[in-house]
């Protein structure tokens, strides 16, 4: 399979022919109202949904679904599902096809603890067996593209070369890579010299994932990895303008500068956005702290934004400060975090 193949011509950037992007799938964050917000900025090549849990009574999430039947980015969208049930894997899979979806993805990477700990996401790679089971099975019912997201190892890479193996064995269309084991979390160094391994290995495209924080050192991840493309989750919600930024890279054009008074209006539009709207303001402003923990990563290098926005009590308390920090003083967003600030916030990426 090549680029190409995975995203319908009219879709098809110009620079798609160098390398893919796309959002990382976050639960709780990449619904339908951030990615319709994310595409205002410069959209990535496609997108995957939060994860739909499959068991033996799961149904389609109806909020998860609105990602597909409502979107509205003029992307390509892959259907995510998390579980170990074969016949419901199957069967969610069968459900999902009767939508408009690039894909069906499987996840065998989060590494959340209350995930792993019940043998499905980043768990299944302690399993090997039960992934060749798994895959074969869908890869017999899913008529379409069938991809994985999946993580180096659980504890270790002990196991890598064999789930690979497997990986070419069921004939996956796209494998998304995260360069680090279930155990490492978010933490510590990306591997991406076992993501470069993975692409000399496989005959499907990889795209690497990790630590990909600015235009730049996504190219120097496809430099060092030779990867078909990069998925960007976290640095998405700091810097919605990173996938037009690394369309400009890959095309030898000057990288976009962005203000701070266009991080405010970005905020802005996170307020806006209905799900948001929807809830009482104790949960508006806990819920826009989320993507602010983010976004303040690159507003100045004391980290004084930062506290400030996590002392505020009140919308109009949030508010002031970030026309303090955003809009009485001129300045540019840093492309790259700044050194020693850290975000808090409670989502996957």
């Amino acid at each position: 399979m090549t680029l190409s193949d995975l995203i319908p011509a009219q879709m098809m950037p110009k620079f798609s022919a160098v390398a893919l992007t796309a959002l990382a799938p976050m639960q709780d964050v990449t619904d339908v109202c951030f990615m319709n917000t994310i595409a205002s900025y410069g959209c990535p090549d496609y997108f995957f949904t939060e994860y739909f849990r499959v068991h033996d009574s799961s149904r389609l999430e109806k909020h998860i679904l609105r990602s597909i039947t409502e979107n509205t980015t003029g992307r390509p969208i892959f259907a995510q599902s998390i579980g170990e049930s074969i016949p419901d894997l199957v069967r969610t899979a069968q459900l999902l096809s009767h939508y408009p979806i690039a894909g069906f993805d499987l996840n065998m990477g989060c590494p959340a603890p209350k995930i792993y700990r019940k043998n499905v996401g980043g768990g299944l790679l302690r399993d090997p067996d039960k992934i060749d089971r798994i895959l074969g099975e869908l890869r017999s019912a899913v008529e379409g593209r069938l991809t994985v997201k999946m993580r180096i190892g659980f504890e270790d890479t002990s196991q890598f070369d064999r789930i690979l193996d497997l990986i070419d064995k069921h004939q996956i269309d796209l494998l998304s890579l995260h360069g680090r084991t279930v155990k490492e979390g978010y933490h510590g160094t990306v591997h991406y010299d076992l993501i470069a391994h993975a692409v000399q290995r496989l005959r499907c495209p990889v795209l690497a994932n990790g630590n990909i924080t600015s235009a730049m050192s996504a190219m120097a991840v496809l430099s060092q990895t030779q990867a078909a493309g990069v998925m960007i989750g976290r640095s998405a919600i700091r810097n919605p303008w990173i996938f037009k930024q690394m369309r400009e890279a890959l095309s030898g054009q000057e990288i976009s500068i962005v203000t701070l008074e266009q991080v405010r209006d970005y905020i802005d539009r996170l307020y806006q956005m209905p799900k948001v709207q929807a809830v009482q303001e104790r949960s508006r402003i806990s819920h826009l702290k989320m993507y602010l923990n983010y976004i303040g990563q690159s507003v100045d290098a004391e980290g004084a934004f930062l506290r400030d926005m996590r002392k505020a009590q009140t919308e109009a308390e949030l508010f002031g400060v970030c026309d303090r920090y955003l809009l009485d003083r001129a300045g540019v967003f840093s492309a790259e975090p700044y050194a020693g600030i850290f975000a808090r916030p409670k989502c996957e990426a």
